[in-house]
C-alpha cells in the first residue's frame, strides 16, 4: 500500500465516519476501486477507524473528564451515562463476535453494500418525513438517555455489522426513535463509538496484525490514521452544528444515488 492510498483511505475514514451514510461501505467501495481488497487492506480500513476515535474523545474531552470524575464519586449523571453506554455496546459486540467472520465473508463487497446504502437512505428518509409530520423534535441532552433507550440504541446498532448500513445512521435513527432529539441522539452516538469502534480496532489488530505488518506497514498505518483523526476531528463539529437546524433526510438521498451508481456499474 502507498502512502497516497493510505492517505486517501484515512480521508475517506475521517469524511464518512461520523456521518450517516457508512465509513466502512465507503472504503470497501473505494478500496475496491483501487484493486486494494487483500486481508491486509481489509483489516486496514477497520484499524484507521482508531483516528476516528481519537477525535470523537478529544473533541468531548472535557464531557469525558467531567463524567470520569463524576464516575468516582458516584455523581447519578455520570454513572447513568457510562451506564447506559456500556448497555448500548454490548448487543452489537455480542452479534459480531458471532458472526463476524460471516458477515466479512459474505458482505463486505459492492453490491451488499449498495443494497445496504439504498435501505438506509429510504430509512431516513421515511423516519425524517413521519417525524416533521407529527411534529416531533425529542428530549435534547444526554440525560435523557435511559437504560431502555440505550438498548434500543445498542439494537440498532447490531444492523450497521451489515457494511453499508452505518453505524452512526443506525444508532441516530434508533435514538430518534426512542425519543431523543436528532442532535443528542447523534451524541450520543459519537460516545458510543469509542468503546465500539475501540473494541473493534482492538481485535482487529491481535486477529490480523501479521497481514497489516506484512501488506501495509508503519509509515502507511501512521498516515492513515493521522488523516483519519484530523478530517473526522473537523467534521464532528460541523455535523452538530448542522444536526442543530436540519435533519437527516439529505444523506438519506446521497445514499440512494450512490447506490444507484453502484448498482449500475456493478451489474
Amino acid at each position: 500500500m502507498s502512502l497516497l492510498v493510505a492517505a486517501l483511505l484515512g480521508l475517506v475514514e475521517g469524511l464518512t465516519e461520523f456521518l450517516p451514510v457508512s465509513s466502512t461501505g465507503h472504503l470497501i467501495l473505494v478500496s475496491h476501486w483501487l484493486g486494494s481488497v487483500d486481508e491486509g487492506a481489509k483489516a486496514f480500513d477497520i484499524v484507521i477507524q482508531l483516528g476516528a476515535i481519537l477525535a470523537v474523545v478529544v473533541h468531548y474531552r472535557r464531557l469525558f473528564a467531567d463524567r470520569l470524575r463524576g464516575l468516582l464519586t458516584r455523581d447519578p449523571a455520570s454513572v447513568r451515562l457510562f451506564g447506559a453506554l456500556a448497555v448500548a455496546f454490548l448487543p452489537a459486540a455480542l452479534v459480531g463476535l458471532v458472526l463476524g467472520k460471516t458477515i466479512k465473508k459474505l458482505l463486505f463487497g459492492p453490491l451488499p453494500v449498495a443494497a445496504a446504502l439504498l435501505v438506509g437512505g429510504v430509512v431516513m428518509i421515511v423516519v425524517e418525513h413521519l417525524r416533521a409530520k407529527r411534529g416531533v423534535r425529542g428530549e435534547s441532552g444526554t440525560e435523557h438517555v435511559t437504560i431502555k433507550r440505550a438498548l434500543l440504541i445498542g439494537f440498532g446498532q447490531c444492523f450497521a455489522l451489515w457494511p453499508g448500513m452505518s453505524r452512526s445512521m443506525s444508532t441516530i435513527v434508533a435514538g430518534q426513535m426512542s425519543g431523543l432529539s436528532t442532535a443528542t441522539a447523534a451524541e450520543f452516538s459519537f460516545l458510543l463509538s469509542v468503546p465500539t469502534l475501540g473494541a473493534a480496532t482492538v481485535y482487529e489488530l491481535y486477529k490480523s496484525g501479521h497481514e497489516l505488518a506484512h501488506h501495509v506497514g508503519a509509515p502507511q498505518m501512521a498516515v492513515g490514521l493521522l488523516v483519519s483523526f484530523a478530517v473526522a476531528w473537523l467534521v464532528i463539529a460541523a455535523f452538530v452544528r448542522y444536526l442543530g437546524n436540519r435533519g437527516l433526510a439529505p444523506f438519506g438521498y446521497y445514499r440512494i444515488a450512490l447506490a444507484v451508481v453502484v448498482l449500475a456499474l456493478s451489474l
